[in-house]
């Protein structure tokens, strides 16, 4: 059996002019986890990442423990789907409906009131509900999100067998979606395990022949000894 170890990138720069790098906490996360792999000795023969700089970031700290320091792989398909598009199309077109508060200022840099728009954003757009307009740069369907995510994982796997062992570095919502590829999660379910994905965790896909099961999600095992907990983040 191969396996695909699925990286979540470490903690972003929620509220910082750019979200899309790794924080201090986020560069330390990635890095006990590949301390931990060499202590272990855990290897891979291949590294891919999505094109965002967070997950480039965390792939480069992860290199480490690549054999014959093999480069990532950079693929688009692996990232992560546009929030901001989503949020504003749900705040302009049904949070008054929904009776969901404007935010005072953009961007939202409280993280309660951040997620609980993005999570109401999110149930509209599984359900094809927002309504894009020329304005709204970079949106993205669900269902194209979903189709390239599935394509991405399918070329991933056919590329590598014969008990390979792939690293891949990505975000949450392309983990979660990957396991509805895996196990048949409804879409609402998939939504819903996007919400539960740590920085920096990892989550383990066996494959082989005509079988693909899930064997780890969501492991913490760099961040879950002592002295290390304080790491432990969502976002």
């Amino acid at each position: 059996m191969s396996e695909l170890v699925f990286v979540r990138h470490g903690q972003a720069s929620f509220g910082a002019a750019s979200y899309d790098a790794l924080s201090e906490r986020g560069f330390e996360q990635v890095r006990e986890l590949a301390k931990h792999w060499l202590e272990t000795g855990e290897s891979f023969q291949a590294i891919y990442s999505g094109t965002l700089q967070r997950q480039r970031e965390t792939a480069t700290e992860l290199a480490s423990v690549v054999e014959d320091k093999v480069a990532p792989q950079h693929m688009e398909s692996l990232n992560e789907y546009h929030g901001d598009p989503l949020i504003h199309i749900y705040l302009r077109d049904h949070a008054e409906r929904e009776g969901v508060a404007l935010p005072d200022a953009w961007p939202i840099r409280d993280n309660k009131i951040f997620q609980s728009v993005l999570e109401a954003a999110s149930a509209c757009w599984i359900r094809d509900e927002l309504e894009p307009q020329d304005c709204d740069k970079g949106f993205e369907s669900w269902r194209d999100f979903k189709r390239r995510v599935f394509e991405a994982v399918d070329q991933i796997m056919a590329a590598h067998s014969g008990g390979r062992r792939v690293l891949v570095s990505t975000s949450g919502g392309v983990i979660a979606t990957a396991l509805q590829r895996v196990l048949g999660f409804s879409d609402q379910q998939t939504i819903a395990t996007n919400w539960m994905v740590h920085n920096s965790s990892v989550t383990r896909v066996r494959y082989g022949g005509d079988r693909v099961s899930l064997s780890q999600f969501n492991s913490l095992p760099h961040l879950e000894r002592q002295g290390k907990q304080h790491l432990i983040t969502f976002r």
